[in-house]
C-alpha cells in the first residue's frame, strides 16, 4: 500500500473525522462551565429575603415566597385608640426585614407632618397624625395580634393578604424573615 493510498483509507478518513468531532465536545462542555458560573453568579450575587406569614395558633401557612433586595412589604391597619389609617413600610434586605417608614393618617385627610425618626417611639403611644421617613429597623421576626376593628392587610409581591380574615379576631400572625435558600432563589418556592 502507498503512502497516498493509506492517506485516503477509510480508517484513517474516520479517524480524521473522529478527530475533527472530538473538538467539539472540549467546547461544548466548556460552554455548560461558563453557562453554570453565569447562572450561578446571577444566583449567588443577587441577595433575597424569603418571607412566611403563619397563623401561630393553627400552625398554619399563610403566605411564603421570595423577595428580591429593595422589594417592599406594606402593612397598613386602622389604630383603634386614634382612628388613625396606619401605612408601615418594610424593605427586603439581606434576609432581613428593615421598617423604612411609618405614617400615622386621618383617615381622608392630607399628608401629616414630618417628624424625626427618633421621635418615632413616642409617636406610636400618644397619637396624632405622622409621617416618619427615613427609619432603619430591622427585624427578622414580628407578631401581629388580631383585633376586631384594625382590618391589618399585608401587600407583597403582587399579594394582599387580610390578616384576620386569615387567622380571625384575637388570632396571633408571625411574620418571619431570613435569607432565601439557594433553590428558593432558583424556583422562587415555599421553603
Amino acid at each position: 500500500m502507498t503512502f497516498q493510498e493509506a492517506r485516503q483509507s477509510p480508517s484513517t478518513r474516520g479517524g480524521v473525522a473522529a478527530r475533527r468531532h472530538g473538538n467539539v465536545l472540549p467546547v461544548c462542555f466548556l460552554g455548560l462551565i461558563l453557562l453554570a458560573s453565569g447562572l450561578s453568579s446571577c444566583v449567588f450575587l443577587s441577595s433575597q429575603t424569603h418571607i412566611e406569614l403563619r397563623d401561630i395558633d393553627r400552625g398554619k401557612e399563610i403566605l411564603a415566597l421570595v423577595m428580591k433586595d429593595g422589594e417592599a412589604a406594606v402593612l397598613t391597619w386602622r389604630n383603634s385608640l386614634f382612628g388613625l389609617d396606619v401605612t408601615e413600610r418594610f424593605v427586603a434586605e439581606k434576609g432581613r426585614l428593615i421598617l423604612t417608614e411609618v405614617v400615622f393618617s386621618e383617615p381622608g385627610g392630607g399628608v401629616p407632618e414630618s417628624v424625626r425618626p427618633r421621635d418615632l417611639e413616642d409617636l406610636y403611644h400618644t397619637g396624632g397624625p405622622f409621617s416618619a421617613k427615613g427609619l432603619r429597623k430591622e427585624f427578622s421576626e414580628i407578631i401581629f395580634r388580631i383585633g376586631e376593628r384594625g382590618d391589618p392587610r399585608l401587600q407583597v409581591g403582587g399579594k394582599t393578604v387580610a390578616l384576620k380574615d386569615a387567622a380571625g379576631f384575637g388570632g396571633r400572625v408571625r411574620l418571619r424573615s431570613r435569607k432565601a435558600r439557594l433553590y428558593e432563589r432558583l424556583f422562587d418556592v415555599k421553603g
